[in-house]
């Protein structure tokens, strides 16, 4: 069954965390609107990618430019089954913004589906959700959500309506959890008979 996603973003997002969930949801049939507060449908935002590279931190770069579909002023996150939140330096400053929190807060009082990844849970802190939550983030954000209140869990986490998970290398089991939590029932044929046509 198609779900109405709301995803929160913003500038130097990080890039996988943005583009992927956005196009995966979608391609199992979702409607996804990307929003970042004081940004126009149409408008981009700019994008980075985090790396690992053997240094005590991650190294980022430029990433894509990024179309937001819809004004984060004009939606209502009522109509929304499902949240998305990435992670990246964004989270740092949308964590700011009264309508980003309020927008989070409906999600966790409707008790609708979240998904978090990397430093996204700094948004969910700020928005205090977090209080008896099971959870993940990138390691660096520990101290932060379990300062909300969460129990922290070295992996990707499903509890309750939140799923979380550290970083983009966690997509695969992130998503499904996501996606599972949706309802979503991906299927695949049977390799054997694929190969028989």
């Amino acid at each position: 069954m198609t779900k109405d996603i709301l995803m929160i973003v913003g500038d130097f997002g990080e890039d996988y965390e943005i583009m992927v969930p956005f196009q995966t949801l979608q391609a199992v049939g979702h409607r996804v609107d990307a929003v970042c507060p004081d940004k126009a449908a149409g408008d981009r935002i700019k994008t980075a990618i985090h790396d690992f590279r053997g240094d005590q931190t991650y190294l980022e770069e430029r990433g894509h430019d990024f179309e937001v579909t819809a004004a984060m002023e004009e939606i209502d996150p009522a109509e929304y089954d499902a949240l998305v939140v990435p992670g990246g330096r964004a989270p740092e400053y949308l964590r700011t913004h009264e309508e980003v929190l309020d927008a989070v807060r409906h999600f966790f009082e409707a008790d609708k589906p979240v998904a978090a990844l990397c430093h996204g849970p700094q948004i969910l802190a700020a928005a205090g959700v977090l209080g008896g939550y099971e959870m993940t983030a990138y390691p660096a954000v520990r101290p932060e959500v379990e300062a909300a209140g969460c129990s922290w869990v070295d992996g990707v986490v499903r509890d309750g309506n939140l799923v979380t998970g550290q970083a983009w290398p966690d997509h695969p089991e992130w998503l499904a959890e996501f996606m599972d939590l949706l309802g979503d029932e991906i299927t695949h044929g049977d390799p054997a008979v694929a190969a028989d046509d």
